[in-house]
């Protein structure tokens, strides 16, 4: 989708926000008649409002103020997404957006939900052509948004669409291999170095979590290294985010139920999306930030020499690990990029992974669970952004005891808890390959749609993309 200015004082499909508590701008863009159906219509509580002209369509969108910010920015947004499927159904291929509102970010925000509902992944449609969404342009007038907002917007759509069809993608096309390929288009593009450890390499490194987990499948794991460091860098230590990248999770030895589990797990690479999608934006918009990106890739398969429960395996760091459940292999290749990550001695490391089934039971799939030993100031500037993007976070403690719950009788470490607290212990669990500020991100609940909601569609949502641009946008202002 493209966003661009308009000059132009009449367009077939014209949008045009208002506040709530003062309709006097609509006076400049419609009749008289026009204004008294539109106020009537606000009075019967209803938010967007079609005026069908016989050359035009114009839609009125009446922002209302909720209980908080962001709870209002994210009603803008979901007015977006909602005007899509109208603006779908007259077959519009673009639209024109201004805004009378008092707020100066009422645009982007209705244009961020009206694009991120456009979004579709029609790859394996044999029908694409039919089925293809007619909008291709929001045009805008230049008193609705800033050019830098308007780049924002573009940048963030273009990354966030990637990061969706990455999770979309099926195992056949997006195996460890094709992963790191695809890493590399993304650099190219965008102006980051990509390096590729093999599994010669891998091995070499003695990155045991990688490898045992890598061990029933017959296709070579990868180690990717994304680096953006713009010579006007204002952090002289990186910001490292490490993504988990299983590209297909069958549970390994410990098998999946399936339906409504295993039929999932193309998704467990959404980590890996999240992350690189995230430095893709940030190179595009040329952050002035040192960034690091790691994704330790592979499939968990029960294939014949694949490790199986009570093996101890020797990770990257050298501490030693209990299997009690192959399942719980995200873990183990993200402990072995944690520990690569120290080389880096990071000012912080922020990990993204669909890690346990726990955190989506815990909270559902309305946000992230998270937690780690960073400082007060940097978790609530991640709120913050959470809150601002409405991609919100809850944090989940650590304490000692759920550390007492991975202690093994026969290694340093068991893969896996007790019953309860399974995000948590999971947490604790890469807490031990950690020695720098840290945060890990649990996105098991979001990563993935099974239904459409509001601008998330079925299928990868990209969810976390843009609070971690959010944050990254305003870190030097914290450091």
């Amino acid at each position: 989708m493209q966003f661009k200015f308009s000059n132009a004082s009449r367009h077939p499909y014209e949008i045009i926000l208002v506040d709530d508590k003062n309709l006097k701008p609509l006076n400049k863009h419609i009749s008289k008649k026009e204004f008294d159906y539109v106020s009537k219509s606000k009075s019967n509580d209803h938010s967007i409002i079609s005026l069908n002209r016989l050359d035009s369509l114009k839609i009125v969108v009446v922002v209302k103020q909720k209980k908080s910010v962001s709870a209002t920015d994210e009603a803008i947004r979901k007015m977006g997404a909602s005007v899509q499927a109208l603006l779908q159904s007259h077959k519009a291929k673009q639209a024109f957006i201004t805004s009378t509102c008092q707020s100066d970010k009422a645009s982007y925000l209705f244009a961020e939900g009206l694009s991120l509902a456009n979004y579709q992944f029609l790859k394996y449609k044999s029908d694409a052509k039919k089925l293809r969404h007619t909008l291709t342009t929001l045009l805008f007038s230049k008193a609705s948004i800033t050019a830098n907002a308007l780049q924002q917007l573009s940048v963030l759509y273009k990354a966030i669409s990637i990061a969706r069809d990455l999770v979309n993608e099926p195992l056949q096309t997006l195996t460890a291999t094709e992963l790191s390929e695809a890493f590399k288009t993304m650099g190219k593009e965008a102006g980051f170095k990509v390096t590729v450890l093999d599994k010669a390499q891998i091995t070499q490194e003695k990155m045991g979590g990688i490898l045992a987990v890598n061990r029933g499948s017959i296709l070579p794991p990868t180690f990717s290294i994304l680096e953006y460091k713009p010579k006007q860098a204002q952090n002289t230590k990186p910001v490292v985010l490490v993504g988990k990248g299983i590209v297909y999770d069958t549970g390994g030895l410990s098998l999946k139920p399936t339906p409504a589990s295993m039929d999932r797990m193309k998704s467990d690479m959404s980590g890996s999306a999240v992350v690189s999608a995230t430095l893709y934006a940030a190179a595009l918009l040329q952050l002035p930030l040192h960034i690091i990106a790691l994704v330790p890739a592979t499939e968990n398969r029960p294939g014949e020499n694949a490790y199986v429960p009570g093996d101890v395996i020797t990770m990257y760091s050298g501490k030693t690990v209990e299997v009690l459940n192959t399942d719980a292999e995200g873990r183990l290749v993200l402990a072995d990029a944690l520990h690569w990550a120290k080389r880096y001695e990071p000012a912080l490391v922020l990990d993204f992974a669909t890690l346990t089934g726990a955190a989506a039971a815990a909270i559902g799939d309305v946000g992230i669970v998270c937690m780690g030993n960073a400082e007060e100031s940097t978790k609530q500037a991640l709120k913050t952004s959470g809150d601002n993007q409405y991609e919100r976070l809850v944090e989940f403690p650590m304490w000692d005891e759920y550390g007492d719950m991975i202690k093994s009788d026969i290694a340093d470490l068991k893969n896996i808890g007790g019953p309860y607290g399974g995000a948590i212990t999971a947490g604790k669990f890469l807490e031990h390959f950690v020695d720098y500020p840290w945060m890990h991100f649990d996105i098991a609940g979001v990563s993935l749609n099974m239904s459409k909601k509001g601008y998330h569609p079925i299928g990868g949502t990209a969810f976390g993309v843009r609070m971690m641009m959010d944050f990254l946008m305003h870190y030097t202002i914290q450091k």
